[in-house]
């Protein structure tokens, strides 16, 4: 069976407006929808174990992702290690993850509070109270739910170690 790349990322990398319309279709279909968000610089096994276990709380799996900019303002001016246009087809590879969206913004407010996910997912380092978009989620009679990471996997401890060996 061949695999055409191109095909699945045209598919899967959605804007705002096409990631919507996705949810409406598949909760229109009965289709549990869960989402989460992060940089997702370099892909590590801490990342899949997260992404499956959120994958696996619902039917489709939408993963907002922070733009270049975005990720520059919230950890520094070397990061990301990859731009956004491979973190989002490293992703969208996945064949658990539906589609990826990438937005500008510091918070995913925007982008949770327009997709109304069914389930709203963060790692367990956070308080559901403190998790945004929580609010929205839960008042449209979604869920919030939390996954416990897998420990000694960062990307910044992998940037970190890479950097002590230069």
């Amino acid at each position: 069976m061949k695999h055409d790349l191109e095909q699945i990322l045209v598919n899967k990398i959605l804007d705002l407006k096409a990631a919507k319309n996705k949810v409406i279709t598949w909760q229109a279909e009965n289709q549990k929808v869960v989402f989460t968000n992060g940089v997702f610089d370099l892909l590590h096994i801490g990342h899949i174990t997260y992404l499956a276990k959120a994958a696996d709380l619902g039917d489709k799996l939408i993963i907002g992702l922070n733009s270049d900019s975005s990720v520059r303002r919230i950890k520094g001016d070397d990061r990301p290690i990859n731009d956004q246009n491979s973190r989002a087809a490293l992703l969208a590879a996945l064949f658990f993850v539906d589609a990826v969206t990438i937005f500008d913004e510091d918070t995913p407010q925007n982008l949770v509070t327009t997709l109304l996910p069914d389930i709203l997912v963060k790692g367990a380092d956070y308080a559901i109270e403190n998790i945004v978009g929580a609010k929205e989620v839960l008042a449209n009679g979604g869920e919030v739910k939390t996954i416990t990471f897998v420990e000694g996997y960062s990307s910044t401890s992998i940037i970190n170690k890479i950097r002590s060996r230069t």
